[in-house]
């Protein structure tokens, strides 16, 4: 059966699984419809102003305080540890991370790639990559420290939460805001992808200014889950991130048990496929922030403590001009990684599932092969990319690769010698 979702972006979404289940006129009434909990989960604080604050209310069979005490876990391979070692200024790349030989879940398959700050903070993101070949079972999870940016690479995911059940695929994202609970099921049997742990301010649709009303993401585009309850009873295991490290308390139902809401802080998906892509008509590539899907603002106006960036199929019909994305150094730190398809400034060596990271004044750009194809490329005829989706999440601060990342046997080594063809070509 098609799973059904309300649309919009950020909207004061009501839904019940069961009629009369939402209370009319009050949140909390002396007694709730059907014998259920009345709950409130705030994602802000109470005095944020209006069109930031979120929070919505839930009408569940038993509270989400009723769970035996945390337990701290073993450290794993999915953590905030960013900060053991200096942070190399050189250009990173990864090839992809293989699926596993022994059952993983989504949560045991998580393995941190790199990020900047932390949750004590409230500010910085963490980057993670997921190889998965086993639904959870009987686990669920919830991360108190960041909103989770989930962006699948092969394989779709179920995830069935506190406020309803989404399915995405390669090509469409979710976000599941902070302190959600959550469970992740994988209909093809194996998946991969990536995470970016976002512990700033949270994801919002960015500022459109002189691109008008219609460009980037439209607001509809986006999916909320409808109301769905699990009623279930049993020995489950409840695991939370809280402060950079996993947690797990025995818990005797469900907690995915949440019969009726309304609010505004919720999960929500969306299909890359649908962003209205912008593309230079004159000369010059243009800056990739006309590619920019959702933004984590930060406290300095314009800039990002995360941005999240496509590069879509689009034309590239600039006459007289370089068309590749140009030799650049950055002040801002980028994380790319690829769904399928080729990315247009690498000819080889960048894999769908795999990774780069180009730090703050790191140079980077076409490789050898790149510039000397498109510096001779016939200008007269229009350039169309097709067959390709790549992306980025890029921050006000230096991404530091976490130390299994870079003794992870996928890091390619040679990366660097991608540019080394690059000519003098100077005549005075």
């Amino acid at each position: 059966m098609a799973l059904k979702y309300q649309s919009g972006f950020g909207n004061e979404f009501a839904t019940e699984a069961v009629a009369g289940a939402l209370p009319e006129g009050r949140n909390s009434p002396q007694k709730v419809a059907h014998g259920l909990y009345a709950e409130q989960i705030s994602g802000t604080a109470f005095t944020a102003p209006r069109h930031q604050n979120l929070r919505s209310w839930f009408y569940r069979i038993r509270p989400a305080a009723l769970h035996a005490p945390f337990e701290l876990m073993a450290a794993g391979s999915f953590h905030n540890r960013f900060d053991d070692q200096p942070v190399t200024p050189n250009q990173l790349r990864w090839d992809p991370k293989p699926l596993p030989q022994v059952p993983t879940d989504f949560i045991d398959g998580l393995f941190t790639m790199a990020g900047n700050g932390g949750p004590a903070g409230q500010s910085g993101i963490g980057i993670h990559l997921y190889a998965a070949n086993q639904s959870m079972q009987d686990r669920y999870f919830y991360n108190a420290d960041g909103e989770m940016l989930i962006v699948p690479q092969q394989g779709r995911l179920k995830i069935s939460t506190e406020c309803g059940v989404m399915e995405i695929e390669p090509q469409e994202i979710a976000v599941i805001p902070r302190g959600i609970r959550f469970r992740v099921e994988l209909p093809d049997g194996e998946a991969r992808g990536y995470v970016c742990e976002n512990f700033g301010a949270h994801l919002r649709l960015p500022d459109l200014g002189p691109i008008g009303s219609n460009g980037l993401a439209n607001p509809r585009d986006f999916l909320t889950p409808v109301a769905a309850y699990e009623e279930r009873e049993g020995e489950f295991e409840l695991l939370a991130k809280f402060q950079g490290n996993l947690w797990s308390a025995k818990i005797g139902h469900s907690p995915l048990d949440v019969v009726a809401w309304h609010g505004n802080y919720a999960p929500y998906k969306y299909d890359l496929r649908k962003f209205n892509t912008i593309g230079s008509i004159s000369y010059d590539h243009p800056d990739p922030s006309i590619f920019l899907v959702l933004n984590s603002p930060s406290d300095s106006p314009g800039v990002g403590n995360l941005d999240f960036v496509i590069f879509p199929p689009r034309w590239l019909v600039a006459q007289n001009t370089f068309r590749p994305p140009w030799f650049h150094r950055n002040i801002a730190s980028e994380f790319m990684g690829l769904i399928f398809g080729q990315y247009d400034a690498k000819a080889g060596g960048f894999a769908p599932g795999g990774a780069s990271l180009h730090n703050s004044f790191t140079g980077h750009g076409p490789d050898a092969a790149t510039f000397d194809k498109a510096s001779n490329a016939d200008l007269s005829k229009p350039d169309v990319l097709t067959d390709t989706m790549a992306f980025m999440f890029e921050t006000r601060a230096v991404i530091k690769p976490a130390k299994q990342a870079l003794q992870s046997p996928e890091l390619q080594q040679n990366y660097w010698q991608c540019w080394q063809g690059l000519k003098k070509n100077f005549k005075a």
